[in-house]
Parts: structure tokens; sequence; C-alpha cells
């Protein structure tokens, strides 16, 4: 196979057959600066042609507790209450900044996932946080009112 840039699903799926037979090959040799080269090429081809999206916040957040061994209780100091522990993860409330800053240092989940925006929140209204940018707006005070004319 002459290595040439990946352009069609077809040579796509040539560049894999040939990453295949030379897996393995030592590094330095012809065979193994063609596996590196090809490499790059199907990695580019992918990253173009069939992206993976980050996952879900809520499912990175399971994920990554089944990883650790971690329990809901566990992240209470994470996201808060038992109750807003529980909100989150049935989708009732959203993430605030400061839950995502917390899991995102504790958890080392990646900040992509967790300020994607879940699968149902276009669908459905979420409760406010006390964070969220909607729930921050300072009301105007109405001035002279207390005044009498």
């Amino acid at each position: 196979m002459e290595i040439q840039p990946i352009k069609t699903e077809e040579d796509y799926d040539a560049a894999l057959e040939e990453i295949d037979r030379l897996w393995g090959t030592p590094e330095g040799t012809l065979d193994g600066d063609r596996l590196d080269v090809l490499l790059v090429l199907v990695e580019h081809y992918e990253s173009k042609h069939h992206p993976i999206d980050p996952p879900d916040p809520i499912e990175a957040i399971k994920f990554r507790m089944e990883q650790m061994n971690l329990s809901r209780k566990d992240l209470e100091p994470l996201i808060g209450s038992r109750g807003r522990v529980s909100e989150v993860f049935n989708r009732r409330r959203a993430l605030s900044l400061p839950m995502i800053r917390r899991l995102h240092k504790s958890l080392h989940i990646p900040l992509e996932s967790l300020v994607r925006e879940p699968e149902y929140a276009a669908n459905k209204k979420l409760k406010a946080t006390p964070y969220r940018a909607s729930s921050c707006q300072v009301k105007p005070r109405s001035l002279g009112s207390d005044r009498k004319p």
C-alpha cells in the first residue's frame, strides 16, 4: 500500500487493514515508520469524519463514580446535600459552575464533559441553582418610593 491522504471510507478501511498488518513492528524500521504515518493519517480522518462527542455530564459522573468505587454520599461535599445530589442525578437540577469546578478538581472529570449541555436540558426547564445566572439577577430598587411628593 502506498501512503497517501485518506479521503474516502475505502481509503480509511485500507489504512486500517495496513495498520493491523504492521501492528507490533519495531520503531525505527521502515515498517515502524510507515505504521506511525498511517496512525496519524487515520487519527486525522477519524477526528474529521467520525468525531466523538463528550459524554453527558451525569453519565460522566456515574462512570467516574464506578471507576473510583464512590457512592452518592461521597458526592455530597462536591454537589451539596443528599437532596441536591438526587436532583442532579434525576436530571431535575443542572450542575452549577462551583459544582463543575469541584467535580473536575476532585474527580478529574474533563471540563468539556461537565459543561456540555445535558440531554434533558433542551426539553425541560430545570430548577435554577443559587449560582445560575438566571437566579443571580439584581432587582432594581425604585428610587424615591419611600419619599413623600
